[in-house]
């Protein structure tokens, strides 16, 4: 029987609902997820990698409360508070960033950058200078300009006319974890992409990654090395280049952000989801003062003119402190690198019990792994089951990933074990 509500799920085929209809969620609590039909589910993806601290964390909730009482929206391009300006003074020391520009999403921190580098061109008469480079299996958001300067097909094929064309690097260096040779020597592979880049660096206006683990594109590592090679060519060539920490940002790989790996600095660094605990849509694009200072004119068309309704929306701003309070009073990061060991003992246990789980990779509060079976969406059929057993996974196609709240415990992560292999013995008994 056709599913129809006035409701459309995003990145859903709404077909499936059919077979299993969507949860009805009355309540969370840290890392679980209740159902309105009495089902604890371990949020195993932290709701779109967003909840870093997990669900209603008390102090950040606290804080809103608070901040209710005060004031809860205020246009900003024309006021500031303390809590915005303690907050932009916190994140540019610990990014090494100058400057802050506010959103409440990750593609719009995106589509931030973008413009901003092509802006800054025009201001620098390099009209020449406009292709976008990114990575194969690159993922950087769901708008026009981001699909643009993405490589996932399923997301952007169907609006391929109305996109521009970026330059892709391909056959870059996968690793399984920071063990990998290739973790710290890639030179082979990268030799190769430099004289693909050598050839169009005269028109190349902007870089813009994943730093070190790519999303949606299938929870894939690269070389730390490769990305330091790449950053370094970029800026012996005067090409900008643009972190993509919305994923890889707020200590999900380890460190506090993934460009705290290299020994290079972006351009433009683009955070959001984790920065809030997922409680509040926010981002926030940071860059540097030599571009803030091309813009500082007398003339308002001299300006960057961009902005949103929401931007250095309050509610955000405070949950975003929240989180770094946290950071800052427990060490969350030791955490995760009790985590990473865990994870990928536990991955290993299941491989071998399960076979066709391949490819393991794992880094931070990050682990993933093929499902190599020859059946198609697999990977919702294991979801299915996951969900009658007390998580919450959702593969992307046959990739099965666990990305839970930094601060989950051993516990949780034992059980989440017990599920997920239970799901995949399931999944396979009923083909």
């Amino acid at each position: 029987m056709k599913y129809s509500t006035n409701i459309w799920h995003p990145c859903t085929q709404m077909k499936d609902f059919e077979k299993v209809p969507p949860l009805s969620i009355n309540k969370t609590e840290g890392s679980y997820i209740y159902t309105k039909d009495n089902r604890k589910l371990f949020d195993a993806i932290s709701s779109w990698w967003c909840k870093s601290l997990g669900h209603r964390h008390p102090y950040i909730v606290d804080r809103l409360k608070n901040q209710l009482d005060k004031f809860e929206h205020t246009i900003f391009a024309n006021t500031t508070n303390e809590e915005v300006e303690h907050f932009s003074n916190r994140i540019c020391k610990l990014t090494s960033m100058d400057k802050t520009l506010y959103a409440a999403d990750g593609s719009c921190a995106v589509e931030i950058a973008l413009k901003m580098t092509i802006h800054l061109r025009q201001l620098r008469d390099q009209k020449s200078k406009t292709k976008f480079v990114c990575l194969e299996n690159s993922y950087h958001g769901e708008t026009l300009a981001t699909m643009s300067v993405s490589d996932c097909g399923l997301y952007s094929d169907p609006y391929k006319a109305c996109l521009f064309d970026s330059l892709v690097i391909r056959d870059i260096p996968y690793v399984n974890g920071k063990t990998d040779p290739l973790w710290e020597d890639a030179k082979h592979h990268w030799d190769k992409t430099e004289e693909f880049l050598e050839q169009n660096k005269q028109s190349i206006n902007a870089l813009i990654v994943e730093p070190l683990c790519q999303g949606a594109g299938g929870m894939l590592l690269y070389s730390k090395d490769y990305l330091s090679r790449l950053c370094k060519w970029c800026k012996q060539n005067d090409i900008y280049i643009i972190f993509d920490e919305i994923m890889t940002g707020v200590g999900r790989l380890g460190k506090l952000f993934a460009l705290d790996y290299l020994d290079i600095s972006p351009d433009f660094l683009c955070i959001s989801k984790g920065i809030t605990s997922g409680v509040i849509p926010f981002s926030v694009t940071l860059t540097k003062n030599q571009y803030y200072d091309m813009f500082y004119k007398d003339k308002m068309s001299e300006a960057f003119l961009h902005s949103h309704t929401h931007s250095g929306n309050i509610l955000g701003v405070v949950a975003a402190n929240s989180v770094l309070d946290i950071f800052e009073q427990v060490n969350i990061l030791n955490n995760v690198t009790n985590l990473e060991t865990l994870m990928h003992n536990y991955f290993s246990e299941i491989q071998q019990e399960i076979p066709i789980l391949k490819n393991i990779r794992n880094l931070g509060g990050m682990i993933a792994a093929d499902l190599d079976i020859d059946k198609y969406r697999f990977g919702f059929d294991v979801y299915k089951e996951s969900i009658k057993l007390g998580a919450l996974l959702r593969p992307l196609g046959n990739t099965l990933y666990w990305l839970p709240p930094l601060n989950s415990k051993p516990d949780d992560i034992i059980n989440l074990k017990q599920v997920t292999k239970q799901a995949i013995i399931n999944a396979v008994e009923k083909l």
